[in-house]
């Protein structure tokens, strides 16, 4: 069988790579003026690749040791914090000054370490804190990737943590409270900024809907979200038994018994509640293969009247400028939790689409690398 004929992108592209491997050209590169910085700039992108590890870990190293509320109080001295940490002076000199490095702390004029700009925003969001205590598991499974890309990990930690996506055909519904526990409690505490995300950029309080049910819709959180949106709008969530009763909790201590309502089930075997005109799943379709969104959207469209409205929010895998957090992030996280995969704009609009909903469209959000919303009718 004959190849066909290399494009004129193709041949460049490969001339573009012997360059690049050549120590030859490097070594000019790095000399010459007009492409000095952009060597620079390659160089140090390469390294970060090679070093992110360390970087991951320097990061969980402050957050397991509180370093950066301590820093919130105001700067402080090696000595101030040695203590505190229970580290010797060297080794908290060593963990402040590679958090410098890294934006999380600063060095001030006085020798002192304050608090980082990267540092200040994750004060600001508990569930980036929370992800980096939970990615402990991650890292565990990707000690070999090879042999996770050769699905000869059958047995990972994610796996494990996420027990629904290894339930096997019990389904979801045949877990109990212990089993959903610390999932439930993460989801939850990352919630609150996705919710917010695409509650801005899908306004329900202006749009005259009458009942949201959210699928999968964990412990609440997003439901209560737009209900402080729109005060009128009827609830309900529908996830796994032991998910619905903790959900059933948090709407009764918001006060929302009176409009929210939680109802158990497995979304890949059972009818969903009737009566809602929107449906949400909020990072939901990406922790499931084809057929297992297909069955959802398919079941989505049954319980939803004609006209009405389908609400998608998750991470979209070649998103521009954020490439990376799709396919590489998701793509080897939902390797390793089992199941899933990272999905574009176009190949979640294709799924749709055999599942009977149109008038797709993507809402403009203000930080697409965690958040994208689409909308379907």
């Amino acid at each position: 069988m004959s190849r066909p004929l290399p494009s004129f992108g193709d041949r460049w592209r490969a001339r573009r790579n012997r360059w690049l491997a050549s120590p030859r050209f490097q070594r000019w590169a790095a000399r010459f003026p007009l492409t000095r910085p952009i060597a620079r700039r390659h160089a140090r992108s390469l390294f970060d690749l090679v070093a992110g590890f360390v970087y991951t870990q320097i990061l969980l190293a402050g957050v397991r040791l509180k370093l950066f509320e301590r820093l919130a109080d105001g700067p402080a001295s090696v000595e101030d914090l040695a203590g505190p940490l229970a580290l010797s002076p060297d080794a908290t000199e060593r963990l402040l000054a590679a958090c410098a490095a890294l934006d999380l702390a600063e060095r001030r004029n006085d020798g002192r370490y304050g608090l980082g700009p990267l540092g200040a925003a994750l004060l600001g969001n508990p569930g980036i804190v929370a992800m980096i205590e939970h990615h402990a598991l991650l890292y565990a499974d990707l000690r070999d990737p090879v042999a996770l890309l050769r699905g000869e990990h059958a047995d990972t930690a994610l796996g494990r943590y996420w027990p629904y996506a290894a339930a096997g055909a019990a389904g979801g519904a045949s877990l109990d409270g212990g089993h959903v526990a610390d999932y439930s409690a993460l989801m939850s505490a990352s919630q609150p900024l996705v919710a917010d995300e695409a509650l801005d950029a899908y306004q329900l309080e202006k749009r005259g809907h009458r009942c949201l049910l959210d699928v999968g819709g964990g412990e609440g959180t997003f439901l209560c979200a737009a209900a402080r949106r729109d005060p009128q709008l009827q609830l309900i969530v529908f996830d796994l038994p032991p998910v619905a009763e903790r959900a059933s909790a948090r709407f009764a201590a918001a006060g929302l018994a009176g409009r929210a309502r939680a109802v158990g089930g497995d979304f890949l075997r059972d009818e969903l509640p009737a009566g809602a005109d929107i449906v949400s799943v909020v990072r939901v379709l990406h922790d499931h293969d084809d057929d297992g969104v297909l069955k959802l959207l398919l079941a989505i469209r049954r319980a939803l009247p004609p006209g009405g409205t389908l609400l998608i929010v998750e991470p979209m895998s070649e998103t521009p400028g954020a490439e990376p957090m799709g396919d590489a992030y998701f793509g080897f996280y939902l390797l390793a939790m089992g199941r899933g995969r990272p999905r574009s704009a176009e190949a979640l609009q294709a799924l749709l689409g055999s599942a009977g909903f149109h008038r797709q469209r993507l809402l403009p959000t203000s930080m697409p690398l965690q958040t994208r919303v689409m909308v379907a009718q």
